[in-house]
C-alpha cells in the first residue's frame, strides 16, 4: 500500500502561482511513478502531469505544458506540482497519483493509488 496526502491548495488570482505537494508513505516511494490529475464537478478525472520513478522524465497535458512543473524528492518521499500563470479553467480538485509504471498514469482507470485531493480555485 502507498498512502498519499496532498496539501497546498487554495485560492489564487488568475496569472498567479501555487504549488501543491504530495507526501507519500508506505511501500518504497522511489519504486513508483507519480502523477497529478484534476477533476471538476460532472467531469472525468483528467491527467495533468507525471514523472518517472527516477525523476528523469516528465510528461504533461497539452493544457498545462509550459505553465506547470512536476518534480519529486525521493529522499523526502514528496511530489510537487508548481503551477504558474494560472487560469480560471485550472480550477479543480487536484489529486496525487502513484503507479508502478509511468504508463499506468496515462489514465485515471489504471492508477494504483490516489490521494484525497486538494482544491485549487483560480479567480478572475
Amino acid at each position: 500500500q502507498v498512502q498519499l496526502v496532498e496539501s497546498g491548495g487554495g485560492l489564487v488570482q488568475a496569472g498567479g502561482s501555487l504549488r501543491v505537494s504530495c507526501a507519500a508513505s508506505g511501500r518504497t516511494f522511489s519504486n513508483y511513478a507519480m502523477g497529478w490529475f484534476r477533476q471538476t464537478p460532472g467531469k472525468e478525472r483528467e491527467f495533468v502531469a507525471a514523472i518517472t520513478a527516477s525523476g528523469d522524465t516528465t510528461y504533461y497535458a497539452d493544457s498545462v505544458k509550459g505553465r506547470f512543473t512536476i518534480s519529486r524528492d525521493n529522499a523526502e518521499n514528496m511530489v510537487y506540482l508548481q503551477m504558474n500563470s494560472l487560469k480560471p479553467e485550472d480550477t479543480a480538485v487536484y489529486y496525487c497519483a502513484a503507479g508502478r509504471l509511468v504508463g499506468a498514469l496515462a489514465s485515471a482507470r489504471s492508477v494504483n493509488y490516489w490521494g484525497q485531493g486538494t482544491q485549487v480555485t483560480v479567480s478572475l
